[in-house]
């Protein structure tokens, strides 16, 4: 038999040990930790639903995890609790409850808690029969006409050309995600580029494990439409970050975090090409993660899915090639970075205009607004990144790094 467990707990050492305790019993679990105090609270979408139970684990004062188990617990359709306080049971000690099993003692007594979790266990996959027999149910899983089995529908976020976007909560991944799903799965005969562009979005990060890079959960068909989970970033994207001031140290970390993201991708012959603050999401630990791979282009890919001469992109964050439908390679995207790490720098865009006509000619022709005084010691690094001429930008992320690190930035 094997379980998956949500493991809430705020010291290391008692994850450790429920972790082994549970890998003991069931050495095929998954336990997936969630560090009470250190990690994002648990969204209040978050039911748990792909998991067969949900342990919290307190020490004295354990008046925290209590509270944070019952108010888990009143949320309808969560998955069963259960509670173990390192603690002696208090007298008279609290009424059993349908879904919140509580566990004493100043150790964790191992038969306890095997036993605990096989009764939560049970309930939930009494609870989920429960469920899936009642006549609304599907309605849950439907993304506008598509049903999307094991995809709980949140709500709708977003929309764009080729999908529509929505915030939903995926019993595999176990955690609330990002679900794009597209208009319609062609027909084999057809031959339809925006499709060809989603499918290679998943299949480019699908492949990448770095921490930079976003996360892809699942891909699927269903009714005739395909779609793609990825992870949620609840704190947004470094467009909004960017309406308040960032301080040279920290646009200099986002710089080389964007830079390692770039230099994965480039190192299995992918290009972004889209770089710009909105395709940068921020994690709860302060790291940022690249996203929308929708007009990356796998360069062996070229000629199939782009056609000749075509311009994709931002106009404020293309490259000079990239805007005049030249060719491009891995120095486009830097380009890009540059543009961002003068605006997260400044404030401000260096080129702007009343036309993407116009943006798009001050890349090619105009000169480079220079910086603020107090930002000078950054202009060596700007200039080469935003060279005109690919051969006078850096050659590579890998050689952007090595030059960050050799940076003298005064403490």
């Amino acid at each position: 038999m094997s379980f998956k467990l949500l493991l809430i707990a705020e010291r290391s050492d008692h994850r450790l040990l429920v972790r082994k305790h549970v890998e003991i019993e069931w050495p095929t679990a998954t336990v997936v930790e969630h560090r009470l105090g250190e990690d994002e609270p648990l969204p209040a979408e978050f039911l748990a639903a792909g998991y067969d139970a949900v342990l919290v684990v307190g020490a004295p004062p354990t008046e925290t995890a209590e509270s944070l188990a019952v108010a888990l617990r009143s949320k309808p359709d969560f998955a069963p609790l259960v509670l173990v306080l390192l603690e002696e049971a208090p007298s008279p000690a609290p009424a059993p409850a349908h879904g919140l099993h509580r566990l004493y003692g100043r150790k964790i007594d191992r038969d306890q808690l095997i036993r605990a979790i096989l009764r939560a266990a049970r309930e939930q996959k009494q609870a989920t029969s429960v469920r899936r027999g009642h006549p609304g149910y599907e309605h849950h899983y439907r993304f506008g006409s598509v049903l999307i089995r094991g995809h709980r529908n949140i709500r709708q976020i977003g929309s764009g050309g080729m999908c529509k976007i929505y915030l939903a909560e995926s019993e595999r991944a176990g955690a609330l995600v990002v679900l794009k799903v597209f208009s319609q799965v062609p027909d084999v005969s057809e031959r339809i580029i925006s499709f060809d562009r989603f499918l290679q979005e998943y299949e480019i990060v699908a492949r990448l494990k770095h921490p930079n890079i976003v996360r892809i959960y699942d891909l699927g068909i269903a009714d005739d439409h395909s779609y793609i989970a990825m992870e949620h970033f609840p704190l947004g994207d470094l467009r909004q970050r960017m309406k308040s001031p960032i301080a040279p140290s920290s646009a200099l970390k986002y710089l080389e975090q964007i830079a390692s993201a770039l230099e994965a991708i480039h190192a299995v012959g992918v290009l972004h090409r889209d770089l710009k603050p909105a395709n940068v999401m921020l994690r709860a630990d302060g790291s940022l993660c690249l996203i929308d791979f929708g007009l990356a282009k796998a360069n062996e890919l070229d000629a199939e899915l782009t056609g000749t001469r075509e311009i994709f992109g931002t106009p404020y964050y293309m490259s000079p090639e990239q805007g005049h439908a030249e060719l491009v390679d891995a120095r486009s995207d830097l380009y890009s970075l540059g543009i961002v790490f003068y605006e997260m720098l400044t404030g401000r865009k260096p080129f702007t205009g009343g036309s993407a006509m116009e943006v798009i000619y001050k890349h090619k022709r105009a000169d480079l607004p220079p910086l603020p005084l107090q930002l000078a010691i950054y202009e060596p690094l700007i200039k080469r990144l935003l060279a005109k001429a690919p051969e006078d930008r850096f050659q590579s992320a890998r050689e952007l790094r090595e030059a960050l690190t050799e940076l003298k930035v005064p403490a």
